[in-house]
């Protein structure tokens, strides 16, 4: 890897990618248009934050990122050390304090007329962007309306393993037609046989009888659903893990929704119906300001040395 420069190359303000051993700017950045990540989803992927200048929780992006690639049968071309610091120096290059790092392994580019995927040869992208909100923050306050999904199921884990970050958003992307029609932001999936799962780059909370549910099967497992679980501990909160009946989140008294694109955001009305008065519930915003919280705590975060 060459020196990084001391001073921002103007180009990459609006973000820095790493391909092929080159640093470009991000709107210049090219893959080969016959990259199976590209042509047949065949691929895993991650996003890691960086906020004020720090990585949060990068080790377990990491370890995420190279356990899918592993499901996947696909041989990362760099080591956990040699992601991170390509993830890092994308960061230094742009000169972003807040910014939304992602570092995509597809299995690659075959030879012409090649078919064994055993042959070929994985590849491996990582850039830096501008931090990314689902639900920005001056939007987040009033909480945001989300729809159940009527015309949609999320795909079946025994189809597409949603453990594995993936680019399967077929179902996904119809959903978010689906909320816009009916005047809401996002969609919620379910299963297809009333279990709730997720939605579109994001995992599902509510709250039930005071104990804090979240679907277990179906779903990414999330850094960010993970962190709030611990939050939760450290809390006194109490929380379940399993199988989560689309009449709960009726039943619920706040419902949230997490994800590295835009933390913990409330949400304030489902399918029309009011959850909480005033958009965020007291349990929320608790969780809320704690996860932001560890954004500057030690145990947590991976300073960028910028130069």
């Amino acid at each position: 890897m060459s020196e990084a420069p001391t001073a921002v190359d103007p180009r990459m303000t609006s973000g820095c990618a790493w391909i092929d051993g080159v640093y470009v700017p991000s709107a210049e950045a090219r893959i080969p248009i016959l990259d199976t990540g590209f042509v047949r989803s065949d691929l895993t992927y991650d996003v890691a934050a960086v906020w004020k200048g720090k990585f949060f929780r990068l080790d377990q992006h990491l370890d995420r990122v190279l356990a899918g690639a592993g499901k996947l049968r696909i041989t990362s071309p760099l080591t956990k050390a040699e992601i991170r610091t390509q993830m890092h120096e994308v960061v230094r290059r742009s000169g972003l304090r807040d910014a939304y790092v992602e570092v995509v392994i597809t299995r690659g580019v075959p030879a012409q007329g090649e078919r064994d995927p055993r042959r070929w040869a994985p590849r491996i992208y990582v850039y830096a962007i501008p931090y990314v909100w689902i639900v920005r923050p001056e939007l987040q306050e009033a909480g945001t309306a989300v729809v159940i999904a009527r015309d949609t199921y999320r795909i079946p884990p025994t189809s597409v393993d949603p453990t594995i970050k993936n680019f399967h958003w077929g179902d996904l992307v119809r959903g978010l037609f689906e909320a816009y029609d009916r005047d809401a932001w996002l969609a919620i999936h379910t299963d297809g046989s009333g279990h709730v799962t997720e939605g579109a780059g994001f995992n599902v909370f509510a709250l039930v009888d005071d104990v804090l549910v979240t679907p277990e099967r179906g779903v990414l497992e999330g850094i960010t659903r993970r962190t709030v679980l611990e939050i939760a501990a450290e809390l006194g909160i109490p929380t379940r893990v399993g199988l989560v009946e689309v009449e709960e989140l009726s039943a619920a008294s706040e419902i949230f929704l997490t994800s590295t694109a835009g933390g913990v955001m409330p949400v304030a009305t489902v399918d029309g119906r009011a959850v909480t008065a005033d958009g965020m519930g007291p349990v929320t915003r608790r969780v809320r300001d704690t996860y932001w919280a560890w954004h500057e705590d030690p145990r947590f975060v991976d300073p960028v040395q910028y130069r």
